[in-house]
Parts: structure tokens; C-alpha cells; sequence
């Protein structure tokens, strides 16, 4: 059977209008116009009367003019999946973005729009996946085959953390990794493939990018296009993957300019009236089978630093664990800046992580949420002017923050100082430790910027050697 031809009636920037004879295209059916053998695909969006219908376009519509003739594909938007696209950068089509050959032409590709894996279907086992980064590891455990999102403003160190876990997660991790990068800059882009091939994990990781300066169509279906690629490892190959994502607020901002675009009416503050659906379309795909996971890392930016933003809310009702970061804390000099008490994680339960670890995790969260509401008073009156019992809670308060800052890999080039990686039960020790006043002695400077306590016990007899 032939293909079916439409014709375009209008071009609004990434807006394609088009008219067919008989019924229109489905909802999320590819549409290619052909000008010039340089093809454009578009993606049906709505349908309007008589054969007319609305398609969005994945790529720049420069050149597209009235009564050019479009091929109706019958069949949502297809990307390449499998061995061949491990360890290459692609765009949210499929095509290669390194520089290097194409894929073959015998690679299986897979619709970008799958339903979500059921309910009632079989789930791998939920293990803990240590990160090696103290405060995430204490306070906000990821699990395998879960989701994380890691919110925070402009500038406080999302995009930090999340390739600081990549670093920390892809040397030990045994599967597959893919990365989407929404709406990124092509510097961060070019760093990315940098640090993978340094790592010497390019060969199982995938890049996909949808960047800034592409049309918003484009950016709005990267993360379903990195998510497909992942759902056929963990479906077809039976091997763990992990997904990461950054940004996922800019898939969102993406989705805003579509919905404007086609003329629907805005929602609250602004955003497209679809929001939780859109969200949950890409959020709920990202599930266990019975044979392997996918866990899911994403960054998301807060806008103004407003956590009850709808797009922020929308996001983080399906996360298993949340890290906010903290522009105060950032202006303090403590990184990773998250927030102890905002920051939540679903498996930070005695019969996951154990009575020990839970019990460190609260009375952290306690003492540190003690000294904040204390913050004013020692701001007006004094750290003297408290007793000598709180004298001792805020140092020990102060010493925690300290102690659970961390030196980056990623960032050695630019602090001088060389990455740490900690396991969980000498963060959960070190807490102890400060807890019950062993460190009460120590100077705060000791603790901060280290890995385990017996680094920080080096530092302080050191530093007492050189004062004596």
C-alpha cells in the first residue's frame, strides 16, 4: 500500500498545518515533508476539520512553504535501539552527532511511544544503590530500578551532582547507561562525551541531545527518545540500565511552548494544561520488568528557586527519592549544598537500610533542624550567650554540616583537591561519632571537605602538631 500524501496549508515557526484527503493522520503519527530531499519530521498534534491537522516540527522548518507534499507515515515517530547505538551521541531522530560513520542500516528501531510497563506485571527486586556520596547515601538512599530527582535554582550544583554520580555509579555499575540531555548547551554536550571517554565507559553509554537552540518539538521528545532506547535493553536484552536527565524542567518549558504554539489555553502560571499527563507519560515508562531495571537520575531545575512551581510539584510526586539543594547552603561553601531536611528518600526505613542507619539519618536531620531555628538567636545575641548544653548541640550541628561536604571527582580540576568516595557504613560511623560528642574538641576546619572521620582525625592531630 502507498504511502499517503498531504499537502502543508501553513507554516507558523515549528507549527506545520497540513491537509489530506479522507481521515487525518493519528495523534503522534510521523509526518515527513520532503523539500529539497532535505527531510523534516513532524509529529501529528491535533486535528482540526475536513483532513486538516496540526503537526509539530522536530527539526528547523526553513524552507518549508505552502503546497509542499508531506508523506503520512501511518506510524508514530521510530529511533535506533540496540548494540549500535552504544557508545555514539545522537539527536532525538536517531542520527549521529560525533562525527563518526552512521549506524548500520540493518539497526532495529523502536516507536518513541511505548505504554507503561503494567501494574500488575513482574518487578525486579529493589536493592539499594550506593552512590558513595555521604549526605545522599544518609539522608536520601537511591534504589535500583527507582527514580531521583535532584531539584535546585540556578547555579547551586544539579548538573555537578548528577555527573558526579554518573562518575560514581558507571565504573562499579554493570549494564548499560543512557543519558539525556534536554535542552543542553553544546559545550556541556562536547564535556560529556569528553568524560565518558576518559572514564572508559563510552562503549555501554549512550548520549542523546535535544540542545538549546533546537526547535521545541525537539527538546520535548529527547527524554522519550533516550527512555525508548533504555526500555529496549532492559525489555529485550535483560541487562540494568541507568537513565539520566538534565534537564528535566526544560522538557517541561518544551512541552509550554508546544501547547502555546497550538493554541491551547495556558493553565497555571503559564503552563501547558496537559502538564501531569505529559509528566506521567515520561515518568511512569520508567519501571522494573521481571528481569532487569531502569533507574532513573534527573536533574530539575527550580524556577526562582520556587519549590511550589507546578512543573517542580508534577515531578516530584513520582520520585522514590528527592534531594534539594540549597542556594544558602552553596553560599556557605558547603557542597554538595542539600538540604537535610528537605531532602527525602522512601527507602530510608529501618527494614531497608537497617535500625543503625535510620536512627544516624533522624538524629542528624534533628540536631541540624535544632541549630537552624537557633540561627537567629545566635545572630542577635551570641553563640555565648547560650547555655553551655546548647553551646554543645550547635557545634555539633555545625561539625555534621561539615562533615557531610565532600570533595568531588568532577570538580578536582577546579578545587585542587582529589575526589572521595565513602561507603555508607563509615558515613553512618562518622555521624555517630560527631553525634554522641567524640569530635566536640575538633576544629570544625578539620571535618570540612573530607571523606570518612579518620581522614578528619588525621587533619585535626595535624593541625594540633602544628599549633603546639
Amino acid at each position: 500500500m502507498p504511502d499517503r500524501i498531504a499537502r502543508v496549508t501553513a507554516v507558523r515557526g515549528p507549527v506545520v498545518e497540513m491537509a489530506t484527503e479522507g481521515e487525518p493522520p493519528a495523534i503522534h503519527d510521523a509526518v515527513i515533508v520532503d523539500p529539497d530531499g532535505a527531510c523534516v519530521t513532524c509529529e501529528v498534534q491535533s486535528h482540526l476539520d475536513g483532513g486538516r491537522f496540526r503537526a509539530i516540527a522536530l527539526q528547523s522548518t526553513q524552507g518549508l512553504s505552502r503546497l509542499m507534499q508531506a508523506r503520512l507515515t501511518g506510524a508514530p515517530i521510530t529511533v535506533p535501539v540496540g548494540d549500535a547505538v552504544l557508545g555514539r551521541l545522537l539527536d532525538v531522530l536517531g542520527a549521529v552527532g560525533d562525527g563518526g560513520p552512521a549506524l548500520p542500516a540493518d539497526t532495529p528501531r523502536r516507536a518513541i511511544h511505548q505504554p507503561a510497563p503494567p501494574l500488575s506485571g513482574p518487578r525486579a527486586s529493589t536493592d539499594l544503590f550506593t552512590t558513595g556520596i555521604k549526605v545522599i547515601d544518609l539522608l536520601a538512599p537511591l534504589a535500583q530500578g527507582g527514580k531521583a530527582a535532584m531539584f535546585g535554582g540556578a547555579g547551586v550544583g544539579k548538573t555537578v551532582l548528577v555527573t558526579e554520580l554518573i562518575h560514581a555509579m558507571i565504573t562499579s555499575y554493570d549494564g548499560v547507561s543512557v543519558f539525556a540531555g534536554v535542552g543542553e548547551r553544546s559545550r556541556e554536550g562536547h564535556e560529556m562525551l569528553h568524560d565518558m571517554k576518559g572514564y572508559g565507559v563510552l562503549d555501554r553509554t549512550v548520549l542523546v541531545y535535544g540542545q538549546m537552540n533546537e526547535p521545541p518539538g525537539a527538546r520535548w521528545r529527547v527524554p522519550l527518545t533516550a527512555l525508548t532506547m533504555a526500555e529496549h535493553v532492559r525489555d529485550q536484552q535483560g541487562r540494568n540500565v541507568l537513565l539520566l536527565m538534565d534537564n528535566v524542567f526544560r522538557f517541561v518549558q518544551a512541552g509550554a511552548e508546544v501547547s502555546g504554539l497550538l493554541g491551547r489555553m495556558p493553565s497555571r502560571v503559564g503552563y501547558q494544561p496537559t502538564l501531569a499527563t505529559e509528566v506521567a507519560d515520561l515518568e511512569e515508562r520508567i519501571a522494573s520488568s521481571g528481569r532487569a531495571s531502569v533507574t532513573a537520575i534527573e536533574a530539575v531545575y527550580v524556577p526562582a528557586d520556587d519549590f511550589t512551581d507546578p512543573a517542580v510539584a508534577a515531578i516530584s510526586t513520582h520520585m522514590d527519592s528527592t534531594v534539594v539543594l540549597s542556594r544558602e547552603l552553596a553560599a556557605q561553601g558547603i557542597y554538595p549544598a542539600v538540604d537535610p531536611m528537605r531532602t527525602t528518600s522512601s527507602l530510608l526505613d529501618a527494614t531497608v537500610v537497617g535500625d543503625d542507619h535510620a536512627r544516624a539519618a533522624a538524629e542528624v536531620r534533628e540536631l541540624i533542624e535544632h541549630y537552624n531555628e537557633m540561627r537567629d538567636v545566635i545572630a542577635l545575641l551570641g553563640v555565648e550567650e547560650l547555655s553551655r548544653d546548647e553551646q554543645l548541640l550547635v557545634g555539633r550541628a555545625r561539625r555534621l554540616q561539615r562533615f557531610l561536604t565532600q570533595p568531588f571527582f568532577v570538580a578536582a580540576a577546579f578545587t585542587g583537591m582529589a575526589g572521595r568516595t565513602v561507603p555508607v557504613a563509615e558515613t553512618v560511623a562518622g555521624c555517630r561519632a560527631i553525634l554522641s560528642g567524640e569530635c566536640d574538641d575538633w576544629d570544625e576546619g578539620s571535618l570540612y571537605m573530607i571523606g570518612n572521620l579518620e581522614e578528619a582525625r588525621t587533619r585535626e592531630n595535624a593541625r594540633r602538631k602544628a599549633a603546639a
